[in-house]
């Protein structure tokens, strides 16, 4: 066992794996609010081994009652903003908002208008704002970490 663990120390000394002292982790609720997918597709890819990062401490978690942070996509419909709120709730404090995307940010793309609730921002606070259209995955993992980061050098 020993033998394995110090081959297993070994290997991801010499891939460059980084150590295992993480500034701390998030657990993170995702919610589509109302979008066309891109920014879903990208996020989906951060969990996939190139980007990985659940290794530094990010997990998806099912239930806001778990979460660290809202993560929210998409422009937001009318018919979600009852849930965000709902969702924003149920979060233990402190709770953080992140926006995903053009479209949950300042509201742009496609969609109607009558149908729109607008920015994120005017329905809950946002404590980050990751912008593309969509990001690509480093742009969400860097956002992420960075964030990840700031919160354990400063916890609020």
């Amino acid at each position: 066992m020993f033998v394995l663990l110090r081959h297993l120390q070994r290997t991801r000394r010499e891939i460059a794996l980084p150590a295992r002292n993480r500034p701390g982790t998030l657990a993170v609720r995702h919610v589509d609010a109302g979008s066309c997918n891109g920014c879903e597709h990208e996020l989906a890819a951060t969990a996939n081994p190139y980007y990985d990062l659940q290794r530094y401490g990010l997990n998806v978690v099912a239930s806001p009652r778990h979460a660290d942070v809202l993560l929210v996509t998409g422009q937001i419909t009318t018919r979600m903003v009852d849930p965000l709120r709902r969702a924003y709730e149920s979060m233990p404090e402190p709770r953080l908002v992140a926006a995903l995307g053009d479209c949950a940010i300042a509201c742009q793309g496609p969609g109607d208008p009558g149908q729109l609730a607008g920015p994120l921002e005017k329905i809950l606070p946002v404590d980050l704002r990751i912008p593309g259209c969509p990001p690509t995955p480093q742009q969400i993992a860097d956002a992420l970490l960075h964030f990840m980061r700031e919160r354990a050098e400063h916890p609020q």
